[in-house]
């Protein structure tokens, strides 16, 4: 949650345009942070603002914009899951940020598909192995919808839903990122309960899978069995750090305990899935319910806990959020921190230290000069020694925080859900250098690349960047 940009302006201003390169309007909800790469910008949103008449309707949307100016390169347009509105919430959109790697783009949709697309679009026609993209972008029951230059090119893709290794039940929205490592994608399965909030469907899906980038095909899993134990949905996208020479993968189960397994080294020839290896797990809250956990759903006071946010992994620890469930459950979240860098590490681990937030959260803390920056769903941003958990400072807001902190320049980017974008100086001691009333609720975390800070509401992409003086 860091980025290295430089020159960053303090403040900006849509109104009167100060600060300003150029605006975007997305879909009416828009909760997938941006990604830059190639001079182009990767979000997803939905299809309120429907930028060809052939996609009409609820749609799940990732954009690719042009880095110049923002207009419309390809879109992928996704039908929603049919049949039962808590596979696939109603105007959500597309949630997952994509990974890019050169010209291919790999990201989870909101039909509970990996794909793997060209960056380029259908404008270079139509490549790789899948052909089908307009049946693809037709609902059920519809006659095709004939695909052009604007639609996104669908190279492989592979159904988390209906593959018979994996075969999980979506809840809400499908939301995570992909991590790529060499020739392998890790992805978190997004398996969670049905609608009434109270029955696994699918106890026995993994958590946790991994794809060779070339194909899509599922290479290997976890095997945990935490399907009983997940208290929601797997929402927590998994992270990774060399720990003692070797590659470790950490990952936020459903069921609220950090793992760490560890990271393949080969690709299992055609036909064979290999078992991650758990390492270790840390339990951030382990006075919670661990059995029947699902009759404690709307129990503010006593649940159990959720890991949301990604882990961060920074100098052998891990950086982490955790408490209870965001809409179900109780009101309480801490940042959590523990050493993973001892040797040849098994079984639980202790913490290194622990912070209580206001309330629960969703964050993803950033890391950076001995200092972490987290916030919570009390509209509180707070910075703590990263070696001790000292607390330095705190803000309030008036708004709750769905959004991590982006710190970069030496500054800290914020925005929450009542629509307020904040400015702080990133450092133990507090100064606000900024506050921008956007007028519209704010999910996404900000983005810097190439001397310009992405900022993203519900409805609107703003490039944000400092003119050279004349």
């Amino acid at each position: 949650m860091i980025s290295p940009e430089k020159g960053l302006p303090s403040s900006f201003n849509p109104d009167t345009g100060q600060n300003i390169k150029w605006s975007a309007e997305l879909g009416s909800q828009t909760h997938s942070t941006p990604v830059v790469a190639g001079g182009r910008v990767l979000i997803g949103t939905n299809n309120d603002h429907p930028r060809d008449p052939k996609h009409q309707g609820d749609r799940g949307v990732l954009l690719c914009l042009d880095g110049r100016d923002g207009h419309l390169l390809w879109q992928l347009v996704c039908p929603k899951l049919e049949d039962d509105q808590y596979l696939d919430w109603p105007k959500a959109g597309m949630c997952s940020s994509p990974t890019v790697e050169g010209d291919r783009a790999y990201t989870l949709t909101n039909r509970g598909e990996l794909v793997c697309l060209d960056m380029k679009g259908l404008a270079d026609g139509n490549q790789g192995p899948y052909q089908d993209e307009a049946r693809h972008m037709t609902p059920r029951g519809a006659e095709a919808i004939t695909s052009g230059t604007t639609d996104a090119d669908i190279l492989w893709l592979t159904d988390l839903v209906s593959h018979p290794q994996i075969g999980i039940h979506p809840h809400d929205q499908i939301f995570g990122s992909v991590l790529l490592d060499g020739d392998l994608l890790y992805v978190n399965s997004c398996n969670g309960v049905d609608n009434t909030h109270r029955v696994i469907r699918r106890p026995d899906a993994p958590s946790l899978v991994v794809f060779d980038k070339h194909t899509g095909r599922l290479v290997a899993k976890d095997d945990l069995r935490l399907g009983p134990n997940i208290f929601h949905a797997t929402w927590c996208p998994p992270s990774l750090g060399e720990v003692n020479g070797r590659k470790v993968i950490f990952f936020g189960g459903g069921d609220g305990v950090l793992y760490a397994f560890e990271a393949l080294q080969d690709i299992p020839p055609p036909g064979q899935v290999a078992t991650l290896k758990p390492l270790w797990h840390f339990d951030p809250d382990p006075t919670a319910p661990k059995q029947d956990v699902h009759k404690y759903l709307h129990n503010f006071r006593e649940s159990p806990s959720v890991i949301m946010g990604m882990p961060v992994f920074v100098d052998g620890r891990i950086y982490f959020t955790a408490g209870g469930d965001v809409w179900w459950g109780k009101r309480q979240g801490w940042l959590k921190c523990v050493d993973a860098g001892k040797p040849d590490a098994t079984g639980p681990l202790s913490e290194t230290w622990s912070y209580a937030l206001t309330k629960n959260t969703c964050c993803t803390p950033a890391v950076a000069d001995g200092l972490v920056l987290v916030a919570d769903l009390a509209g509180v941003i707070h910075c703590v020694d990263a070696a001790t958990g000292h607390p330095y400072w705190t803000h309030q807001t008036a708004g709750p925080f769905w959004a991590s902190p982006l710190v970069a320049d030496g500054k800290v980017f914020i925005g929450n859900r009542r629509g307020e974008f904040l400015v702080l100086q990133a450092s133990n001691e507090k100064r606000l250098l900024s506050t921008i009333d956007l007028q519209s609720p704010i999910s996404a975390t900000a983005v810097a690349a190439n001397g310009v800070l992405y900022v993203t509401t519900m409805s609107h992409l703003y490039a944000i960047h400092q003119p050279p003086h004349p």
